[in-house]
């Protein structure tokens, strides 16, 4: 089906919900439904560049959006948490963040950071020839000759380059962002790693300005604040 119902779309979806029946549906790709939303929806209520989805399919057809350096090629295509969003002609370019109410937002990209996005190490596996393989929250693969990376740690990746630009590390004392449960959207530092034995999913202690609170694992993303700013 191609069209979702506004009244279930996902939380962090800057749309009026009652403003129409149906939105558009993301398309399976490189996020799931609740991590990212449409370029429709993008073009429409972030670049305000349409008003109708007969005005976005033709934006989509002039191939003039690069999402992660590459034209958006139909407008289901989902969006996600730190992709790079470039409009050549105009000259803009910017990142997808959260903000503090958990919702999408588009925040005007930094020169020097208009190559580098940064995606969330969640498995890896040992190939033939002892290649490991880093399988990213972006659906990216990267292939590394040497096991110095760890399941929850950041790579931050030069994407005109296609290669690792640097790695962040999950541990005490790093910076985070949250992208789930009821922190969603909150900066922080770690204080402590609960390594859990007979569970399923770690536990992380976060400090924030005024508050420390704990959070899953899955849900703690390590970035630099330069990243987020404004």
């Amino acid at each position: 089906m191609a069209h979702l119902s506004r009244s279930r779309a996902p939380k962090n979806w800057p749309i009026k919900r009652k403003e129409t029946k149906w939105t558009t549906r993301p398309s399976p790709g490189a996020h799931p439904k609740d991590r990212c939303i449409t370029s429709s929806l993008m073009i429409k209520e972030m670049l305000h560049y349409a008003s109708t989805t007969r005005e976005v399919k033709y934006i989509v057809s002039s191939k003039s959006i690069l999402v992660n350096k590459k034209p958006i090629l139909d407008f289901h295509l989902g969006i996600g948490f730190m992709d790079i969003v470039e409009i050549p002609e105009t000259k803009e370019a910017y990142r997808m963040i959260l903000n503090r109410e958990g919702k999408f937002e588009l925040i005007q990209l930094k020169k020097e950071l208009e190559n580098l996005k940064p995606s969330k190490i969640i498995s890896k596996k040992v190939l033939r020839g002892k290649k490991i393989q880093l399988n990213l929250m972006d659906s990216r693969n990267i292939l590394v000759d040497r096991d110095v990376y760890k399941t929850g740690d950041t790579l931050v990746l030069d994407i005109s380059k296609n290669s690792i630009h640097a790695q962040l590390k999950l541990e005490k004392g790093c910076e985070v962002f949250l992208l789930g449960g009821k922190h969603m959207g909150t900066h922080g530092k770690v204080t402590e790693i609960i390594q859990e034995k007979n569970l399923n999913e770690d536990r992380v202690l976060i400090k924030t300005q005024d508050s420390q609170f704990e959070t899953l694992k899955k849900y703690v993303f390590v970035i630099e604040s330069k990243f987020l700013e404004k």
